[in-house]
């Protein structure tokens, strides 16, 4: 709310004489003057609660406080206008930068973990192609590290991917296969105990495990469209460890992250 300081100017000296009246006979009057001191709020402030309404309802009363709007216009700020605006404004952003954000406060923590900004990257054509690179493994007999590198499409930059969330010394020293789905890089490679996926999210800049093919192969062909990927064919290990020839296809949905037969 704009804070209003009302002076009041009293003026003794002669002032304008009303009609019909002469120059000697005019008697001073008072004169009301008003002055505005728009009150600008401190943004610096740290909110005093992390609970979403309580901040939703901050950020309301600044925006009125800049707008110099009252208490009966508080009507005319629309929450969800606010929202809308700050994912419009996030979404022309870099998705290397989106990492920096979740940092600011747990709001825009939660607006990267919804996928919000990524749909609305692909309504508005803002999606850019992205190169991800396998740069191999660095391993001894203590530690493994397998190294994946993202860059744009110019390789004008990039930015390295987390560590892959597994300490199986097979799993790096053996082949990968990979696809890409949407905004996850899919990872399917061989662990002691077996076949093992690995998904990387780009929203939340790190690695989860899963979901498992319905029936676990190798040497597949794979392809994807959109959201989906498509796993035909390949080899699987029947109980006494001979080599079958799979007939089934399987897909994966990027936004439900299951897979199911196609």
């Amino acid at each position: 709310m704009a804070k209003i300081n009302r002076d009041v100017l009293m003026l003794r000296e002669d002032q304008a004489p009303k009609v019909g009246a002469s120059l000697s006979q005019s008697e001073p009057r008072k004169i009301s003057m008003v002055g505005i001191k728009p009150h600008i709020p401190d943004l610096n402030v740290k909110p005093c609660s992390d609970s979403d309404e309580e901040e939703k309802g901050e950020i309301a009363k600044e925006f009125q406080n800049l707008a110099g709007l009252k208490t009966h216009d508080a009507c005319y700020v629309d929450h969800k206008l606010l929202y809308e605006l700050e994912v419009e404004i996030i979404a022309r952003l870099p998705c290397f930068e989106y990492w920096k954000l979740q940092f600011l406060n747990k709001k825009f923590l939660q607006l990267l973990k919804s996928c919000e900004i990524f749909r609305v990257r692909e309504e508005r054509g803002l999606v850019k192609p992205y190169v991800i690179l396998h740069s191999g493994a660095v391993s001894n007999w203590e530690m493994a590290v397998s190294n994946w590198e993202m860059f744009d499409k110019d390789f004008k930059t990039f930015r390295r991917l987390p560590k892959v969330p597994s300490s199986d010394y097979c799993f790096f020293h053996s082949d990968k296969e990979t696809v890409s789905v949407g905004t996850q890089l899919i990872v399917i490679g061989r662990e002691i105990d077996g076949i093992v996926v690995f998904r990387y999210e780009l929203e939340n800049h790190k690695w989860f495990k899963g979901p498992s093919m319905i029936t676990p192969r190798a040497m597949y062909g794979s392809a994807s469209h959109g959201k989906t990927a498509f796993f035909a064919g390949g080899i699987k290990m029947d109980e006494n460890g001979n080599p079958i020839v799979v007939q089934t296809v399987e897909k994966y949905n990027a936004d439900t992250k299951k897979v199911d037969y196609d």
